[in-house]
């Protein structure tokens, strides 16, 4: 009996470990005061195209970058309804809001217009490169809803985690706002 016993709580140890590196993988994503990695993105801004260049955003303030999974799908129509919702807020502390997944351009371009309103860019990550450098990348070719505040330095001040898109604006406008000494 106690063999069975041993047998079935060592399977479960098993089981745990395994789980608990699971988890702690899919919600990875990089340190505070890590470098953020530098990257150049075709992004879209209402129907507009432009570069989006880390270092140029950089140099007018802090950077919300922020990876979603699909544009239109629900969790990410929200959560670019309230990025836009609070664009101004995000503005008047001198921070510019990117949102990234590995949509095409086209389709990004569409997203900005209708869901975002026209209020912050939306990258195309094709392949999710850059999704891959800040740890932000799913299975296949979808990226995870992670959030990003990159100081001025080019150093990551803040990083949330979270598939529910509730506390993803909030958790980075605090954050900016920390920067900020409000």
């Amino acid at each position: 009996m106690n063999r069975y016993v041993i047998v079935g709580l060592a399977a479960f140890l098993v089981v745990a470990a395994v789980g608990g590196v699971g988890m702690r993988r899919a919600a990875a994503e990089l340190s505070r005061g890590a470098e953020a990695p530098a990257f150049s993105l075709q992004a879209a801004i209402g129907g507009d195209v432009e570069t989006v260049d880390l270092k140029d955003a950089l140099a007018k303030g802090p950077v919300v970058l922020y990876f979603f999974p699909k544009s239109f799908t629900q969790g990410c129509t929200v959560e670019a309804h309230l990025f836009s919702e609070h664009i101004a807020d995000y503005r008047k502390l001198g921070a510019t809001v990117i949102g990234v997944s590995g949509d095409d351009l086209e389709t990004q371009k569409k997203f900005s217009t209708e869901e975002c309103r026209a209020a912050f860019l939306v990258a195309s990550d094709p392949g999710l490169k850059i999704a891959k450098e800040y740890d932000a990348r799913l299975a296949g070719s979808y990226a995870n809803r992670t959030s990003y505040v990159i100081a001025q330095d080019g150093t990551i001040a803040y990083a949330y985690t979270s598939l529910d898109p509730a506390k993803h604006v909030e958790n980075t406008l605090a954050a900016v706002k920390a920067l900020a000494g409000h």
